[in-house]
Protein backbone atom coordinates (compact mmCIF):
# COMPACT_ATOMS: atom_id res chain seq x y z
CA UNK A 1 0.00 0.00 0.00
CA UNK A 2 1.33 3.63 -0.95
CA UNK A 3 1.74 5.57 1.73
CA UNK A 4 1.60 9.43 2.22
CA UNK A 5 2.60 12.36 4.25
CA UNK A 6 2.88 16.00 3.87
CA UNK A 7 5.40 18.04 6.33
CA UNK A 8 4.79 21.31 7.57
CA UNK A 9 6.42 24.19 9.29
CA UNK A 10 4.97 25.54 13.20
CA UNK A 11 6.27 28.94 13.52
CA UNK A 12 6.89 30.83 16.60
CA UNK A 13 5.87 27.59 18.98
CA UNK A 14 7.98 24.32 20.23
CA UNK A 15 5.83 24.09 23.57
CA UNK A 16 4.56 20.40 23.11
CA UNK A 17 2.34 20.04 26.55
CA UNK A 18 0.79 23.69 25.47
CA UNK A 19 0.23 22.37 21.90
CA UNK A 20 -1.62 19.49 23.44
CA UNK A 21 -3.64 20.83 25.83
CA UNK A 22 -5.15 23.22 23.20
CA UNK A 23 -5.52 19.96 20.98
CA UNK A 24 -7.31 18.12 23.50
CA UNK A 25 -10.87 18.93 23.09
CA UNK A 26 -10.55 19.61 19.74
CA UNK A 27 -14.08 19.12 17.78
CA UNK A 28 -16.14 21.08 14.88
CA UNK A 29 -19.26 19.97 14.27
CA UNK A 30 -20.63 20.80 10.57
CA UNK A 31 -24.69 20.67 9.74
CA UNK A 32 -25.45 20.37 6.29
CA UNK A 33 -28.18 19.36 3.94
CA UNK A 34 -27.89 16.95 0.76
CA UNK A 35 -30.17 15.44 -1.24
CA UNK A 36 -33.09 16.29 1.06
CA UNK A 37 -31.18 14.46 3.70
CA UNK A 38 -29.73 16.06 7.29
CA UNK A 39 -25.91 15.51 7.81
CA UNK A 40 -23.56 16.31 10.61
CA UNK A 41 -19.99 16.42 9.44
CA UNK A 42 -17.06 16.09 12.45
CA UNK A 43 -13.81 16.88 12.63
CA UNK A 44 -11.90 15.88 15.73
CA UNK A 45 -8.37 14.58 17.40
CA UNK A 46 -7.89 11.37 19.46
CA UNK A 47 -5.45 9.20 20.55
CA UNK A 48 -3.26 11.59 21.51
CA UNK A 49 0.28 10.25 23.05
CA UNK A 50 3.24 12.82 23.64
CA UNK A 51 7.11 12.10 24.25
CA UNK A 52 10.63 14.22 25.12
CA UNK A 53 10.17 15.73 21.67
CA UNK A 54 7.38 14.43 19.69
CA UNK A 55 3.57 14.74 20.10
CA UNK A 56 1.35 12.34 17.80
CA UNK A 57 -2.53 11.64 17.06
CA UNK A 58 -5.10 11.12 14.28
CA UNK A 59 -7.24 13.79 12.77
CA UNK A 60 -10.54 12.55 11.68
CA UNK A 61 -13.08 14.36 9.61
CA UNK A 62 -15.88 13.56 7.66
CA UNK A 63 -16.80 14.27 4.31
CA UNK A 64 -19.93 13.37 1.92
CA UNK A 65 -20.09 10.88 -0.64
CA UNK A 66 -23.24 10.06 -2.86
CA UNK A 67 -24.06 6.94 -3.62
CA UNK A 68 -26.69 5.49 -6.25
CA UNK A 69 -29.43 3.13 -4.59
CA UNK A 70 -32.58 2.36 -5.79
CA UNK A 71 -34.61 5.13 -6.11
CA UNK A 72 -31.71 7.54 -6.65
CA UNK A 73 -28.75 9.21 -5.13
CA UNK A 74 -27.92 8.66 -1.64
CA UNK A 75 -25.62 11.21 0.20
CA UNK A 76 -23.71 9.34 3.13
CA UNK A 77 -20.62 10.34 5.35
CA UNK A 78 -17.13 9.33 5.24
CA UNK A 79 -14.40 8.94 7.99
CA UNK A 80 -10.97 9.44 7.28
CA UNK A 81 -8.74 9.28 9.86
CA UNK A 82 -5.26 11.21 9.66
CA UNK A 83 -2.67 10.37 11.48
CA UNK A 84 -0.23 13.16 12.65
CA UNK A 85 3.03 13.95 14.73
CA UNK A 86 4.55 17.13 16.03
CA UNK A 87 8.29 16.56 16.32
CA UNK A 88 10.76 18.41 17.81
CA UNK A 89 13.94 18.52 15.24
CA UNK A 90 16.82 21.15 16.27
CA UNK A 91 15.37 24.46 17.27
CA UNK A 92 12.30 23.73 14.86
CA UNK A 93 8.88 22.48 15.52
CA UNK A 94 7.36 20.20 12.43
CA UNK A 95 3.75 18.88 11.77
CA UNK A 96 4.04 15.72 9.58
CA UNK A 97 0.15 14.51 8.43
CA UNK A 98 -0.16 10.82 7.18
CA UNK A 99 -2.40 11.86 4.30
CA UNK A 100 -2.53 12.87 0.57
CA UNK A 101 -1.39 16.41 -0.13
CA UNK A 102 -4.66 18.41 -0.17
CA UNK A 103 -6.25 16.63 2.84
CA UNK A 104 -3.37 17.36 4.20
CA UNK A 105 -3.03 20.63 3.88
CA UNK A 106 -6.85 21.09 5.18
CA UNK A 107 -5.81 19.53 8.28
CA UNK A 108 -2.47 21.70 8.44
CA UNK A 109 -5.43 24.79 8.23
CA UNK A 110 -7.18 23.41 10.56
CA UNK A 111 -4.70 22.75 13.28
CA UNK A 112 -3.73 26.70 12.60
CA UNK A 113 -6.25 27.96 13.55
CA UNK A 114 -6.83 25.21 16.31
CA UNK A 115 -3.45 26.41 17.97
CA UNK A 116 -3.13 30.27 17.14
CA UNK A 117 -6.65 31.51 16.15
CA UNK A 118 -5.61 32.17 12.70
CA UNK A 119 -4.15 30.43 9.39
CA UNK A 120 -0.84 30.99 8.78
CA UNK A 121 0.80 29.77 11.41
CA UNK A 122 1.27 26.21 10.05
CA UNK A 123 3.21 26.61 6.90
CA UNK A 124 4.62 24.29 4.11
CA UNK A 125 7.84 22.96 4.77
CA UNK A 126 9.91 23.76 1.66
CA UNK A 127 13.37 21.79 0.82
CA UNK A 128 16.03 24.06 -1.22
CA UNK A 129 16.82 22.98 -4.94
CA UNK A 130 20.16 22.50 -3.70
CA UNK A 131 19.55 19.90 -0.81
CA UNK A 132 16.57 18.05 -3.20
CA UNK A 133 19.81 17.75 -5.81
CA UNK A 134 22.18 16.43 -2.70
CA UNK A 135 19.56 13.99 -1.82
CA UNK A 136 18.98 12.26 -5.04
CA UNK A 137 22.76 12.37 -6.09
CA UNK A 138 23.39 10.40 -2.48
CA UNK A 139 20.07 7.93 -3.72
CA UNK A 140 20.52 8.28 -7.26
CA UNK A 141 21.22 4.31 -8.16
CA UNK A 142 17.75 3.36 -8.62
CA UNK A 143 16.32 6.80 -9.61
CA UNK A 144 13.38 6.29 -11.77
CA UNK A 145 11.89 9.69 -12.10
CA UNK A 146 12.67 13.16 -12.09
CA UNK A 147 11.10 16.65 -12.58
CA UNK A 148 12.55 20.18 -13.16
CA UNK A 149 11.26 23.08 -12.71
CA UNK A 150 12.06 27.03 -12.71
CA UNK A 151 13.48 26.06 -16.29
CA UNK A 152 14.65 29.21 -18.54
CA UNK A 153 13.94 27.76 -21.72
CA UNK A 154 11.45 29.69 -23.62
CA UNK A 155 7.99 27.50 -23.85
CA UNK A 156 8.87 25.30 -21.68
CA UNK A 157 7.82 25.20 -18.26
CA UNK A 158 8.87 21.72 -16.81
CA UNK A 159 11.10 19.22 -18.01
CA UNK A 160 11.09 15.51 -17.12
CA UNK A 161 13.61 12.66 -17.02
CA UNK A 162 12.19 8.80 -16.76
CA UNK A 163 13.73 5.93 -16.65
CA UNK A 164 16.65 4.28 -14.40
CA UNK A 165 20.07 5.20 -12.87
CA UNK A 166 18.72 8.38 -14.51
CA UNK A 167 21.55 10.85 -12.39
CA UNK A 168 24.49 9.52 -14.83
CA UNK A 169 23.19 10.09 -17.79
CA UNK A 170 24.02 13.28 -19.92
CA UNK A 171 20.19 14.65 -20.39
CA UNK A 172 20.15 15.08 -16.37
CA UNK A 173 23.27 17.35 -16.24
CA UNK A 174 22.07 18.86 -18.89
CA UNK A 175 18.48 19.71 -17.63
CA UNK A 176 20.26 20.86 -14.17
CA UNK A 177 21.48 23.77 -16.12
CA UNK A 178 18.38 24.79 -17.52
CA UNK A 179 16.25 24.14 -14.09
CA UNK A 180 15.74 23.16 -10.61
CA UNK A 181 15.10 19.64 -8.96
CA UNK A 182 11.23 19.88 -8.12
CA UNK A 183 10.37 16.00 -8.03
CA UNK A 184 12.24 13.07 -7.37
CA UNK A 185 12.02 9.08 -7.24
CA UNK A 186 14.82 7.53 -4.96
CA UNK A 187 15.85 4.12 -4.17
CA UNK A 188 16.89 4.82 -0.40
CA UNK A 189 20.63 3.58 0.38
CA UNK A 190 19.64 2.92 4.10
CA UNK A 191 16.12 1.86 4.27
CA UNK A 192 15.91 0.45 0.76
CA UNK A 193 12.44 2.30 -0.04
CA UNK A 194 11.45 3.51 -3.15
CA UNK A 195 10.53 6.94 -2.19
CA UNK A 196 9.39 10.33 -4.05
CA UNK A 197 10.08 13.77 -2.54
CA UNK A 198 9.05 16.80 -3.60
CA UNK A 199 10.77 20.22 -2.67
CA UNK A 200 7.30 21.34 -0.79
CA UNK A 201 7.70 18.57 1.70
CA UNK A 202 5.28 15.79 0.02
CA UNK A 203 6.78 12.17 0.65
CA UNK A 204 5.15 8.94 -0.71
CA UNK A 205 6.58 5.43 -0.08
CA UNK A 206 6.13 3.34 -3.16
CA UNK A 207 7.63 0.18 -1.08
CA UNK A 208 5.72 -1.83 1.16
CA UNK A 209 6.24 -0.92 4.99
CA UNK A 210 4.00 -0.14 7.97
CA UNK A 211 3.20 3.47 9.51
CA UNK A 212 5.66 3.11 11.93
CA UNK A 213 8.37 2.77 9.94
CA UNK A 214 7.29 5.19 7.63
CA UNK A 215 6.78 7.78 10.59
CA UNK A 216 10.98 6.77 10.70
CA UNK A 217 11.94 7.17 8.09
CA UNK A 218 10.42 10.58 7.45
CA UNK A 219 11.76 11.42 10.41
CA UNK A 220 15.26 10.33 10.42
CA UNK A 221 15.22 11.70 6.34
CA UNK A 222 13.57 14.05 5.39
CA UNK A 223 12.89 16.44 8.08
CA UNK A 224 16.70 17.05 8.30
CA UNK A 225 16.28 17.88 4.44
CA UNK A 226 13.99 21.13 5.18
CA UNK A 227 15.49 24.58 5.97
Amino acid sequence: MVLAAKIFVVKEENNLPLLASKLKNFKIEQELRAEDKDLTLVSDISDMTMSKDTLEGTFSFDTVMTVNQRGGPLPVTRTFNAPFSFDLFGKNLYLTVYEKKSRANNIANEMSKAIFMSLGQIVEGRIQPETLKRFHEENFEDTKIIFFDDVDLPNISKLSLYGSALGSTTLYNDYLEHGKIWYTVVKSRKYGYVVGVTRNAVVTVFSRTDLPDFKRYVKNEILPLIG
